[in-house]
């Protein structure tokens, strides 16, 4: 089916708003990113799986895209559906010391929004980018704690277009890593998160402690997708890279930070190529001097060949 025969049906639904070839290099931290053939924006959890199960239907690419961190995408762009969550779905419900919250909402605003009630366990997300469902895909974490820790259940879309609800022991949590991460066909819609009471006051304040500390330690100033390689067994991938000597690393526009080894920045006009050789080149030299391979924390978004 040609792209003009399913988009044609596709705009018959109500799934929200939909842009055509909407550059994805606006929609990512690093910047960096061709054309999606279709961005669809849904406003609530019914549109969207009506979309799933629409691509599944008629066989389309099906992509996700939250606040964008942690993300890179092709210089080619991505064919099929590109689901850009957020928009309306930013539901947070409060009950006691739980959360219901639904995937597009900001990662830091739900931290902020849990210290406002006195609710703890959030306090590392404070400066983390990106949105509740990119950050449950990736079991994003800081300051040694991981989302995992908070999290009671996840509720997702599978193929069918049908809700399913699972427990966080069934989702495979691990550092960096979720069932959600090698499933992709699977699409976060709500989570709901168990956290513990504590004093409003201190937990502010213990966000804002995290919050400097990034702002000293991190490259804030330049595009980045966050860190880019996760931590091997007790190794910080940032100090393997600095000793190898990678600070400062440039290949075109795409450079190692010289605050931060473990990110890499686009000074402005970074392909998605520029990156990747550029983190081939620190994973060869740190295999070679070190004997530990760095394994990309960072996610890749490409067409399949």
């Amino acid at each position: 089916m040609s792209t003009k025969d399913w988009l044609s049906q596709l705009q018959t639904l109500d799934i929200g708003e939909i842009r055509l070839a909407e550059p994805l290099k606006n929609h990512t931290t690093f910047k960096i990113g061709g054309p999606a053939e279709v961005m669809i924006l849904p406003k609530e959890p019914n549109q969207l799986c009506t979309i799933v199960s629409f691509a599944h239907k008629h066989r389309l690419p099906l992509r996700i895209l939250g606040g964008g961190s942690n993300l890179l995408i092709s210089d080619d762009g991505l064919s099929g559906i590109v689901l850009k969550l957020g928009g309306q779905m930013k539901t947070v419900v409060i009950d006691d010391e739980r959360i219901m919250a639904e995937s597009g909402v900001p990662l830091p605003f739900l931290a902020t929004k849990a210290a406002e009630h006195g609710l703890s366990g959030l306090e590392f997300a404070a400066g983390i980018p990106g949105s509740l469902g990119g950050a449950v895909v990736m079991n994003a974490g800081a300051h040694g704690q991981q989302l995992s820790d908070s999290i009671e259940t996840v509720t997702y879309c599978d193929v069918y277009g049908q809700k399913q609800t699972i427990a966080a022991t069934e989702a495979a949590f691990c550092y960096r890593d979720s069932l959600f991460k090698h499933d992709q066909s699977l699409v976060i819609l709500s989570v709901v998160l168990r956290l513990k009471k504590g004093n409003s006051a201190a937990i502010k304040e213990q966000m804002l402690q995290y919050k400097q500390s990034r702002q000293q330690k991190q490259p804030l100033n330049y595009p980045s997708a966050g860190s880019i390689f996760k931590n091997p067994p007790m190794q910080a991938a940032a100090a393997l890279i600095e000793a190898v000597g990678a600070k400062g690393w440039q290949i075109g526009q795409a450079k190692v930070s010289e605050l931060h080894s473990n990110f890499i920045v686009n000074l402005g006009n970074a392909s998605a190529d520029d990156v990747r050789l550029l983190m081939e080149k620190i994973k060869n030299q740190v295999h070679k001097q070190f004997q530990i391979n760095l394994e990309p924390e960072v996610l890749f978004l490409e067409d399949d060949k």
